[in-house]
């Protein structure tokens, strides 16, 4: 099974949200959607500034297999992303909770975050699929 970290939210879509002070949140893929992919090429993301609402495509990644949307799991105001990724595309693959992480917002309702998963959830929608 996925690894799933206990201290993040999880959308069905396969993001995951950590949220920190200030109403702020870090975005990424999961570990799965991750190994899903395949090998990570090429990495769109939303620019600073963007305003984003729930279930909006905000990044699209591209593997060896497929071109697969990234979608909001928050409404906010995207405030950085990991500009690293356009030098490595790769650091979602290698550490997708950690240095592969793909953007920041400052929440707009800090309360969405109770409408997403934790990791019991999400392990279970895993196994149903």
């Amino acid at each position: 099974m996925a690894d799933c970290p206990d201290d993040l939210s999880y959308s069905p879509d396969h993001e995951w949200v950590g949220v920190g002070n200030d109403a702020k949140a870090r975005v990424g893929i999961t570990d799965y959607a991750a190994g899903a992919l395949g090998d990570i090429v090429f990495v769109s993301l939303p620019a600073v500034g963007d305003e984003l609402v729930i279930g909006d495509v905000v990044a699209e990644l591209e593997s060896t297999k497929s071109v697969s949307e990234v979608f909001s799991p928050l409404t906010g105001l995207v405030t950085g992303v990991n500009e690293a990724l356009s030098d490595n595309p790769g650091l979602i693959n290698e550490d997708p909770y950690g240095s592969g992480w793909l953007f920041e917002l400052k929440m707009s309702d800090p309360g969405e975050v109770t409408d997403l998963m934790d990791s019991i959830g999400y392990t279970d929608q895993l196994e149903k699929e």
